[in-house]
């Protein structure tokens, strides 16, 4: 295996290691914006402890100082007549400075001010990464300890070696005492880099922070990870590029969801899959939390949810909602992604086509007494015996091109629906209709999407990665069953043809997702869309309605979008 350097990222840098410059200012006032001029500068400089050189200067301030500003720091007009201007001391400053993290308490203040100056010179910042010790206490210090976050205050609590006295080296000195006292603090809970510093926060708890030896073990590559519990039950399943880098931000500040909080304070240890490529891990998420259903996934947990509009086979067709496909040769549209979206989308047939609403089987010579809609004129009435088989039969074709090729019918006419209602100014039931029509769209557009595609008994496609290297998915009827990376100087004929003879045997079933859920083949099907993916092997028609729903859909996210349209869906312009 070829050696791998981690980065500074992934590693983090030691703070017994990294340089740092404690600044501190005094000045004339309070914004630099607003006038106010530096009239001291002092830096230390300290790296594991090691103190390794100081800094300090008076500043020529070129405006009158303020008198409450030198009863404060006891820095007169006469101290700083002969002293050297801030475009002498700044530049010395930052050469002081350089490589090294700064350190201000309050540093909004010290290096906005440090800033400023550098801009009214045209002299280019540097890019320093900044601590502030103000900052780092309120997440450190209890207010137990100390009712506010002064740095004299800090001082006492952390017995610093130099009390402040508002004079910039004093204060800057106190600054290091406090700094070096957190440090400590946080060691003991396990915070030893400058990444784990700058994120630290009274929001993650000690024991979620004390677990972050559980990422020590992940690789870093693509795949799957499991946080499990104290039974061994899976909590989350997550998936990424870089499986350690990912988990350890569940043990910093970048992780803010209180609902994972608790996850990692009940986790155990992390179980790695690694997996060949990007699509295979997220393929492999979907299935492991389709069959454990962890308790802190909220997507994607209850695929068999899905719901179906069905046209039955049988005597006098029906349509109806159902949760599972069957192999019954009927036709289905879906899934839809609610009970609420497939009733809506049922509703825009009833409303457009005369099928029975009825529930249950009618013989073919039915003689019940008709219902009320069917004397309304909105039913064809086969129950009474009324409704001309082949009429009837009629009518349930053009459903079924409705959910099998395109609701071309069902827009027309819940569009002039929609437009004499708007008429009307019943903007609220053209509304209504104009959401029933939505649904259907994007519940057939899925599945003429879907049935297109998972119609190939195998396809095979490949996509050039980062490293240069082809990443290659074998898919079966909308299943992945096999992924790899194409090592260089292969055969690639011979490659591809070994990995297919590997991969899982698929047998489908019905419906639009005959072999796995529709989920993974939408998954799928979306990384075969994307740029730069090539076809190497088809066995069958990949196709897809030229008349569908899917063409359909930019003008309805456009209706959508716009709360006040109640009159979309206009025939698109062809060109």
């Amino acid at each position: 295996m070829t050696p791998v350097q981690a980065s500074f990222d992934e590693l983090g840098r030691a703070l017994r290691d990294i340089p740092f410059c404690v600044v501190d200012l005094e000045t004339t006032g309070g914004s630099a914006a607003a006038g106010a001029q530096i009239t001291e500068v002092g830096a230390v400089k300290v790296r594991g402890g090691e103190l390794l050189g100081e800094f300090q200067s008076l500043v020529n301030p070129t405006t009158p100082i303020p008198a409450f500003i030198a009863v404060l720091t006891g820095i007169t007009d006469q101290m700083v007549v002969g002293s050297p201007r801030i475009d002498t001391v700044l530049p010395a400053l930052l050469e002081f400075a350089r490589g090294c993290v700064l350190v201000a308490h309050n540093a909004p203040f010290d290096v906005g001010f440090l800033r400023h100056a550098a801009g009214t010179m045209s002299l280019a910042w540097p890019t320093f990464e900044v601590v502030d010790t103000a900052t780092l206490a309120r997440r450190v210090v209890t207010r137990d300890e100390a009712p506010n976050c002064k740095l004299a205050t800090l001082a006492r609590v952390f017995r610093a070696r130099t009390q402040p006295t508002h004079r910039a080296l004093d204060d800057a000195k106190a600054t290091v005492d406090v700094l070096h006292g957190m440090i400590e603090r946080l060691g003991g809970l396990g915070v030893h880099t400058l990444e784990e510093l700058s994120s630290f926060s009274s929001r993650v708890s000690i024991a979620q922070r004390r677990k972050r030896h559980l990422a020590e073990p992940l690789p870093h590559a693509a795949g799957v990870y499991l946080f499990r519990g104290p039974k061994d039950e899976i909590l989350y399943v997550g998936t990424s590029k870089d499986l350690r880098t990912r988990v350890r931000r569940y043990f910093t500040a970048g992780e803010t969801r209180s609902r994972m909080g608790e996850m990692v304070g009940l986790a155990e240890r992390v179980e790695a899959i690694e997996c060949a490529t990007a699509l295979e891990a997220e393929v492999r998420e979907l299935r492991l939390i389709a069959r454990h259903k962890p308790r802190y996934n909220r997507r994607s947990r209850h695929p068999e949810r899905a719901q179906w509009i069905k046209l039955t086979v049988e005597p006098w067709p029906r349509l109806s909602i159902v949760r599972q496909v069957l192999d019954d040769d009927a036709d289905y549209a879906g899934p839809f992604g609610s009970r609420q979206a497939a009733e809506r989308a049922l509703a825009a047939l009833h409303e457009t086509f005369g099928i029975r609403q009825c529930s249950g089987r009618l013989p073919r010579r039915p003689s019940r007494s008709p219902c009320m809609l069917a004397e309304m004129g909105r039913c064809l009435s086969p129950c009474d015996g009324g409704a001309d088989p082949q009429t009837y039969a009629d009518e349930v074709d053009r459903v079924r091109t409705v959910l099998v090729t395109g609701p071309e019918a069902v827009r027309e006419h819940l569009a002039s629906t929609m437009a004499t209602l708007a008429g009307q100014e019943r903007y609220e039931d053209a509304a209504t209709h104009r959401d029933r029509l939505g649904a259907l769209v994007r519940g057939t557009a899925r599945s003429q999407r879907l049935s297109g595609f998972t119609g190939c008994a195998e396809l095979v496609g490949a996509r050039r990665g980062d490293d240069g290297r082809w990443q290659v998915h074998v898919v079966r009827h909308g299943r992945l069953v096999a992924a790899g990376v194409m090592p260089a100087e292969v055969s690639a004929r011979e490659w591809v043809r070994t990995l297919r003879a590997g991969a899982e045997t698929v047998v489908p079933g019905p419906g639009p997702a005959p072999a796995t859920t529709p989920q993974e083949s939408e998954l799928v099907l979306r990384w075969l869309e994307t740029d730069g993916v090539r076809l190497v092997y088809v066995d069958g028609d990949w196709t897809c309605p030229v008349g569908g729903a899917r063409r359909l859909l930019p003008l309805l996210d456009g209706a959508t979008g716009a709360r006040s349209s109640v009159v979309p869906f206009d025939e698109p312009s062809r060109r």
